[in-house]
């Protein structure tokens, strides 16, 4: 069978498995789950890997699920398929849970379904014996950076020792594995446009974490305000004061500081003496990352100076910087055109969000393309999928396609590729870079 006729017979079968696709994404989507939480998504993904006959681990990282295909002719190499587990808050979704406020307006849903697409196609069209290397469907925890204060009680309670899934993952070794790995993402369509798209993504922002603990002195509000210190107005000094050094931030670090009141006082005729914050720092680059972060906590900490207060702040491992690797980039470019015309794929500009999957491609290498198929705002309450076809079939048909070209014909592909990387960092560099955080 050539390459071609292969990628066609997977195509087809991933296109015959709709239903079953759809399926997977809509029962995640009904109950969605937060970070290191997610023990529900991750039984519907074990339950899949079983119907499919998958072999897998298990509560990797409290819940990460990790299969494995093995390659008819051997196993030079293993490239991950990557789908996230965890849900956004956006308690004012319709679909968000009634208790924690969790909904999948991130498309972590999609994720998993096109991970799970992928599974099915290979296996229905019997496609593994052809290839020259394994296939690593990993479903991952805890993408979304959320609820800081817990999960830093949970590094704390020693179950954990990173924010992010694929951090805890990599310094556990579940990706020693793996040699490259693969992902999408959902994104939001215009609604002048009645169709999707796939844009190729290049780079990212990366950031560092925050929590940020204003103490003061309480007092009566009104009957004695003079014998107290204001921890509140000391966090909004401290704000004002990152606010005036915004101006000296350069464009092209793409700097963002976006922080949230977690805690802002106990009682309104109380002078707040304990304000919380939590906020990252992001930047294009990690030089940039770490100087702008520098900066910020000398104006948080002059907000507590200003009022006599107190400013404690402790710097927590975010993500780095997403770079994409060119040649799997070329590859999935080459496959998306093919299955929707190069008039529906495009190569996007840098992305000033950021993932856990920068932290990936920082030691292999990464592609992480954006699916428009979703009408809305990504994270916002009206995120909904309008185009089911781009949402859940062709991302899956694209990476299987991808995969064929790398580990087709004893994956010479995939051997030029790796013979070429150089990655950014080393596994050992990259642990020593987040062991810099533990003061």
């Amino acid at each position: 069978m050539t390459k071609e006729e292969l990628k066609k017979k997977v195509c087809n079968a991933i296109a015959n498995r709709k239903a079953d696709i759809k399926a997977i994404a809509q029962s995640i989507w009904a109950e969605p789950e937060l970070g290191y939480k997610e023990h529900k998504t991750a039984k519907k993904v074990e339950e899949a890997f079983e119907k499919l006959g998958v072999p897998f681990k298990n509560k990797l990282a409290l819940t990460g699920v990790k299969g494995r295909l093995k390659g008819g002719k051997g196993s030079q190499y293993s490239i991950a398929v990557i789908g996230e587990l965890d849900a956004i808050i956006c308690a004012d979704h319709p679909a968000a849970d009634e208790t924690s406020g969790a909904a999948h307006c991130c498309g972590h849903n999609a994720q998993i379904a096109n991970m799970m697409a992928v599974t099915m196609g290979l296996i229905d069209a019997g496609a593994m014996q052809f290839l020259a290397g394994d296939v690593v469907p990993f479903a991952v925890p805890a993408e979304e950076y959320v609820e800081i204060t817990y999960r830093n009680r949970l590094i704390e309670e020693g179950k954990i020792k990173y924010i992010g899934g694929k951090p805890e993952l990599i310094s556990r070794g579940e990706f020693d594995d793996v040699d490259m790995a693969l992902q999408i993402h959902l994104t939001s369509v215009p609604n002048d446009r009645q169709d999707g798209f796939i844009e190729i993504s290049t780079t990212s922002n990366g950031f560092i974490g925050k929590l940020i603990k204003y103490k003061g002195e309480a007092s009566h509000a009104a009957a004695a305000p003079h014998a107290g210190v204001n921890a509140l107005n000391a966090a909004m000094m401290g704000m004002m004061g990152v606010h005036a050094i915004r101006e000296t931030f350069q464009e092209k670090d793409y700097i963002r500081f976006h922080p949230i009141i977690t805690q802002g006082g106990d009682l309104v005729n109380v002078v707040p003496s304990d304000v919380r914050m939590e906020s990252y720092v992001r930047a294009g680059n990690v030089p940039a990352m770490i100087n702008a972060n520098e900066r910020i906590n000398q104006a948080l900490k002059a907000g507590a100076m200003a009022v006599g207060a107190t400013c404690e702040i402790k710097d927590l491992p975010g993500y780095l910087p997403l770079n994409n690797n060119p040649t799997l980039n070329e590859l999935l470019k080459h496959n998306a055109e093919a299955l929707i015309g190069e008039e529906n794929v495009s190569v996007a500009p840098h992305m000033t969000g950021s993932t856990d999957t920068g932290d990936l491609s920082h030691i292999m290498p990464v592609s992480h393309p954006w699916i428009g198929s979703v009408r809305g705002v990504l994270h916002g309450k009206d995120y909904t999928v309008f185009d089911e076809e781009m949402a859940y079939i062709r991302p899956a048909q694209m990476m299987a396609c991808t995969i064929i070209d790398l580990l087709y014909d004893d994956a010479k592909a995939a051997q030029t590729l790796m013979s070429e990387y150089k990655p950014l960092m080393t596994k050992e560099e990259y642990l020593t870079f987040l062991s810099g955080f533990d003061k």
